[in-house]
Protein backbone atom coordinates (compact mmCIF):
# COMPACT_ATOMS: atom_id res chain seq x y z
CA UNK A 1 0.00 0.00 0.00
CA UNK A 2 3.08 2.30 0.57
CA UNK A 3 4.42 1.63 -3.12
CA UNK A 4 0.85 2.45 -4.31
CA UNK A 5 0.75 5.77 -2.27
CA UNK A 6 4.57 6.36 -3.11
CA UNK A 7 3.81 5.84 -7.18
CA UNK A 8 0.61 8.27 -7.06
CA UNK A 9 2.48 10.53 -5.35
CA UNK A 10 5.10 10.71 -7.74
CA UNK A 11 2.61 10.86 -10.50
CA UNK A 12 0.94 13.63 -9.41
CA UNK A 13 4.36 15.60 -8.94
CA UNK A 14 5.45 14.54 -12.32
CA UNK A 15 1.56 15.64 -14.36
CA UNK A 16 2.26 18.95 -12.23
CA UNK A 17 5.74 19.40 -13.73
CA UNK A 18 4.58 18.70 -16.87
CA UNK A 19 1.92 21.45 -16.72
CA UNK A 20 4.12 23.83 -15.82
CA UNK A 21 6.70 22.79 -18.51
CA UNK A 22 4.22 23.77 -20.84
CA UNK A 23 2.44 26.78 -19.25
CA UNK A 24 6.19 28.73 -19.04
CA UNK A 25 7.06 27.45 -22.79
CA UNK A 26 10.51 27.90 -23.93
CA UNK A 27 11.67 28.69 -20.64
CA UNK A 28 10.73 25.33 -18.94
CA UNK A 29 13.81 23.52 -19.61
CA UNK A 30 15.63 26.32 -18.08
CA UNK A 31 13.66 26.05 -14.82
CA UNK A 32 13.63 22.46 -15.07
CA UNK A 33 17.70 21.87 -14.96
CA UNK A 34 17.83 25.18 -12.21
CA UNK A 35 15.67 22.89 -9.89
CA UNK A 36 17.39 20.01 -10.42
CA UNK A 37 20.96 21.22 -10.06
CA UNK A 38 19.87 23.00 -6.89
CA UNK A 39 18.16 19.27 -5.41
CA UNK A 40 21.46 17.68 -6.78
CA UNK A 41 23.22 19.90 -4.86
CA UNK A 42 21.47 20.27 -1.96
CA UNK A 43 21.52 16.07 -2.11
CA UNK A 44 25.34 16.32 -2.54
CA UNK A 45 25.36 18.71 0.90
CA UNK A 46 23.53 16.08 2.75
CA UNK A 47 25.72 13.28 1.96
CA UNK A 48 28.48 14.62 2.81
CA UNK A 49 26.99 15.68 6.15
CA UNK A 50 26.00 12.16 6.67
CA UNK A 51 29.38 10.94 5.59
CA UNK A 52 31.26 13.22 7.58
CA UNK A 53 28.99 12.00 10.99
CA UNK A 54 29.60 8.10 10.32
CA UNK A 55 33.03 8.89 10.24
CA UNK A 56 33.30 11.30 13.29
CA UNK A 57 31.27 8.38 15.18
CA UNK A 58 33.20 5.29 14.09
CA UNK A 59 36.78 7.93 15.59
CA UNK A 60 34.84 8.29 18.56
CA UNK A 61 33.85 4.40 19.32
CA UNK A 62 37.29 3.30 18.40
CA UNK A 63 36.27 2.02 15.28
CA UNK A 64 33.45 -0.20 16.10
CA UNK A 65 30.66 -0.48 14.99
Amino acid sequence: MKTIAYFLIFTIVAIVAIVLGVIVGSYGAWYFSWLIGTAMAVLVAVTGGVLFEAQHGARESGGRS
